[in-house]
């Protein structure tokens, strides 16, 4: 794993798997858009968008900031964080 994620690649990633795991349409998944707010967005949904990120970058988030997530741009913050932490 590199180090050279940058903060959009981050959010590219992280917006392609909610638009897989959600259903929604890409244009309707602003950075800033409440997930939890969203119909058709539930629990499962989000744990599952989670889990593939963790496979996608090989890491584990906790759960403390997972429950704490509520945007794309929050989900791709805590990735980024992750994975500094993961190369420090």
């Amino acid at each position: 794993m590199t180090s050279t994620h940058t903060a959009d690649d981050i959010l590219r990633t992280v917006t392609d798997i909610a638009v897989a795991e959600t259903g929604i349409p890409e244009a309707e998944l602003r950075p800033d858009a409440d997930l939890r707010a969203m119909a058709g967005v539930d629990s499962v949904r989000v744990l599952r968008m989670v889990a593939k990120i963790e496979r996608a970058y090989d890491i584990e988030l906790e759960d403390e900031h997972v429950f704490g997530m509520s945007t794309l741009d929050d989900v791709a913050a805590v990735v980024g964080n992750a994975l500094r932490e993961a190369t420090s």
